[in-house]
């Protein structure tokens, strides 16, 4: 027997783009089901917010839940073995000085908070269900079904249907639209220590960031004393690996020495976990009866903890074209569908080219060397806290950062042409 569910929405993933949709719908009356394939509360990775995220989070009515459960994070370290000194950023520094601090959270934890927020604001929530199957009718909806985990078959059949169901990408597998990003391609590999070397006093909640040669970590602090650390590189790099990956991660990690002394006395909580394919984008993020959120959509490096952000701001984004649909079928729809795209196609822009650019020298030496001069520190710390959707006056400061970047760069291309050519010159000699 096929257990069948109605709906007016329905909402696949209880992640946060997910969660954050279902109660923002169900909270103006909407009919809505929300489904997990896992239960909550269950592991993810990504456990860094911005400052930006702490809007929301008072708008959905969880930000004390989530103060309760976060280690307080005011800003990020650099540390770079080409430079002999390390570089802090503080949120307070970037031109909205009101936004100065953001969370390290448990995913676990933030997504469960989310998740019975939903629930509690009317949304019907559905867990251990994986959903096998969509298809859009000709007469218009949706129609999914799926199997709990007790083997019992589901149906769901919906007047409008929201992925967001992270990597899994649900819509944009079905529909063969998920393209690797080519200009970004990266995988990680990552764990959590006990025991790790975290900064000191108001610090201590920092994210720090290191490279080394073949891409760069982050570290996490988490408020049970737990730290998240993970390594980014390319795949081909990965794919060089001979060892189990616990033991690959440990031999990265003497790679990076400054990282080493920070966990010198640390223990790797249960083995080490790898992704591939780590950056991608979908052709499109929606279409007919349909709309991508988060994840599900896109996703393009993890160097500026932007994935819980982009994901739960471009939820907020979502409702007015869904309930566009609902209400207000057809030309008023389309066009709010499109206003929606641009908005989070143009905020992938801002934060992607600067994480294309991260590992670049040149990038390198302006993190680790920041000047705020025309405000231009304060403009692209600005950006790190996650303001690259409303219009603001950073703008005009970010394009000046980017002429500084491109003059940098040219100038780091030519010394090492005069550099490789001088030696030549004095053999000839």
């Amino acid at each position: 027997m096929i257990v069948t569910t109605r709906s007016d929405v329905l909402i696949v993933g209880g992640g946060p783009a997910g969660s954050t949709i279902g109660a923002l719908l169900a909270q103006r009356g909407e009919n809505v089901v929300l489904v997990e394939k896992d239960v909550h509360p269950r592991f993810h990775i990504g456990e860094s917010l911005l400052p930006l995220n702490l809007p929301l989070f008072e708008e959905l009515g969880v930000k004390d839940a989530i103060d309760r459960v976060g280690m307080t994070k005011y800003g990020v370290e650099f540390v770079s073995p080409w430079h002999d000194h390390t570089t802090t950023l503080d949120f307070a520094q970037a031109w909205d000085k009101s936004l100065y601090y953001s969370y390290q959270v448990r995913r676990s934890e933030l997504d469960h908070i989310l998740w019975n927020n939903a629930a509690s604001k009317g949304a019907q929530v559905i867990e251990g269900c994986r959903i096998a199957k969509v298809d859009f009718p000709p007469d218009g909806g949706v129609v999914a079904t799926g199997e709990d985990r007790d083997g019992q078959a589901r149906r769901f059949e919906a007047k409008f249907l929201v992925d967001a169901s992270g990597r899994d990408t649900l819509l944009a597998g079905r529909l063969a639209i998920k393209q690797r990003n080519r200009r970004h391609a990266s995988a990680a590999v990552f764990a959590h220590f006990t025991g790790a070397h975290r900064l000191p006093g108001k610090a201590e909640g920092n994210i720090s960031i290191f490279w080394f040669d073949n891409g760069w970590f982050w570290f996490i602090p988490l408020a049970d004393g737990t730290t998240s650390v993970g390594a980014v590189c390319r795949p081909e790099f990965m794919k060089s690996r001979k060892t189990d990956v616990t033991s690959f991660l440990q031999g990265l990690i003497t790679q990076a020495p400054a990282l080493t002394e920070r966990l010198a006395d640390a223990h790797m909580v249960g083995p080490a976990t790898a992704t591939g394919n780590y950056s991608y984008r979908a052709e499109r993020m929606s279409g007919k009866n349909f709309i991508m959120l988060g994840d599900a959509y896109a996703f393009i490096d993890p160097v500026f903890s932007t994935g819980v952000y982009l994901a739960m701001k471009s939820a907020f984004l979502a409702v007015e074209p869904i309930t566009a649909y609902l209400h207000r079928p057809g030309a008023e729809a389309d066009r709010a569908l499109r206003r929606f795209e641009a908005e989070v196609n143009d905020a992938l822009a801002r934060f992607s080219w600067y994480i294309y650019r991260i590992n670049t020298p040149a990038m390198r030496d302006l993190f680790m060397a920041p000047r705020n001069f025309f405000r231009m520190q304060e403009a692209v710390l600005s950006l790190l806290s996650g303001d690259v959707f409303d219009h603001s006056p950073i703008r005009s400061r970010l394009l000046l950062f980017k002429g500084v970047f491109y003059i940098k760069s040219f100038f780091m291309r030519q010394a090492r042409v005069l550099a490789a050519w001088s030696p030549a010159r004095s053999r000839e000699a």
